[in-house]
């Protein structure tokens, strides 16, 4: 009996001490990482065998707790820790085929524990803020895997945010990344699917970023990035600071008109920004319509509008004026116009009573309205638009007398 009452403890202890050593491996930071560690020395460089042996490993070990270690690991080694991994991204090739290998490990390893998404990003956020501390290989390495992570969506692209640190950015490293990092995201994918993957997280706007503010300039990006070999970014960044550009002189216009401006004063003004900002006289007329018609609180009955739309657009027709002196400016307008009556349904009926307006006013010339009518109107609303200005067209053709003759009568 006495035997038998000293052997239970003895029992209990060896299961004790196995369920501790169980949880050690588990909960403890050091016997995780020597788990890790141990497994992919053991794997090597066969990323098919890691990816089983990752997957396997999450069975039994703490990935929700220790993501951070483990993608110390998988990436750097084992940053802090002493048992270092002799396989990790960065001792692996620098060259692209490995890099996709290695995309493919942690795809399959977060596809597989879904949770360790969020850990991950966090994981690339703060491994960029560290950059500094990296070899030019391994930094090169990290751009290239991420650049492919990010176009398989993996990762969101507001990571980046992190290469707008100022030290980085001041000393070129964030520049440097970013060459390599968008080289491979262009390979994977295309510039627009990196332009749609930007606009998505507000990063569109912020490329600038990685230059010091004294180099901040669409020309000094440009030529870097041109030089790098990506056009495609340059072109896509200067045509970002042209949307920018344009919607905040947009902004302005519609603010000067609401102060009551005069135009005279609102044309020189415009006159000055298409200096400065190369902006053609095609697209300032497009920017120039829709700020006035943005300045207006539109009345929601359609007999009510067409008289609002008609007395405002006389008002502003000098404006509306002064930047059609091509046809194709004409051209462009006639077209807004059109674009804006089809979206803004109470403006329907309104379509051939703007035009009228604008032919008598001299903004909107005979030859353009009859290029627009026979071929050059686009598809909204065309048969409602080309039925209303269809006995105009007619008078047009037929008139023998100039223009200010034009009946003012609702029927065409």
């Amino acid at each position: 009996m006495n035997n038998q009452k000293q052997q239970k403890p003895t029992l209990t202890g060896q299961r004790f001490k196995t369920r501790k050593r169980d949880e050690k491996e588990r909960f403890d930071p050091s016997q995780f990482q020597e788990s890790i560690v141990q497994g992919l020395n053991q794997t090597g460089t066969d990323l098919e065998a890691v990816a089983k042996f990752l997957d396997a490993s999450g069975a039994k070990l703490d990935y929700r707790r220790y993501a951070e270690t483990l993608f110390d690991i998988l990436v750097a080694g084992g940053m802090l820790g002493k048992h270092l991994s002799m396989y990790c991204l960065f001792t692996a090739s620098e060259d692209l085929e490995t890099m996709q290998a290695y995309a493919q490990v942690f795809n399959k390893l977060i596809r597989r524990y879904k949770y360790l998404e969020k850990g991950f990003e966090e994981e690339i956020k703060k491994l960029l803020l560290f950059l500094k501390g990296f070899t030019e290989s391994e930094r090169n390495k990290l751009a290239m895997l991420t650049g492919i992570l990010l176009a398989n969506g993996n990762i969101s692209a507001s990571i980046l945010s992190s290469l707008f640190n100022e030290n980085l950015v001041k000393e070129g490293v964030s520049a440097a990344f970013a060459v390599k990092l968008f080289k491979s995201w262009i390979n994977e994918k295309d510039i627009n699917s990196v332009a749609a993957s930007l606009r998505k997280v507000g990063m569109d706007n912020r490329l600038m970023e990685l230059f010091p503010a004294n180099k901040r300039s669409c020309e000094h990006f440009s030529k870097y990035f041109t030089d790098a070999g990506l056009k495609e970014l340059s072109d896509f960044a200067r045509n970002q600071q042209s949307i920018g550009a344009r919607k905040e002189l947009q902004k302005e216009l519609q603010e000067q008109m609401s102060r009551g401006e005069t135009l005279k004063d609102i044309i020189a003004y415009v006159r000055e920004e298409m200096k400065k900002t190369s902006i053609s006289e095609q697209t300032m007329i497009g920017i120039v319509w829709t700020s006035v018609m943005s300045t207006v609180e539109w009345n929601k009955k359609e007999e009510l509008v067409t008289e609002q739309a008609i007395k405002h657009l006389k008002q502003y027709s000098p404006l509306l004026k002064a930047f059609t002196s091509q046809g194709l400016s004409e051209l462009t307008l006639l077209l807004k116009i059109q674009e804006y009556c089809y979206d803004n349904i109470h403006f329907m009926k309104a379509f051939q009573k703007i035009v009228v307006l604008l032919y008598k006013a001299d903004v909107l010339s005979e030859e353009v309205i009859l290029k627009w009518y026979m071929e050059a109107h686009m598809a909204k609303g065309k048969s409602v638009f080309l039925e209303q200005m269809k006995k105009f067209v007619e008078w047009l053709k037929n008139a023998e007398e100039g223009k200010h003759s034009a009946p003012e009568g609702a029927h065409y």
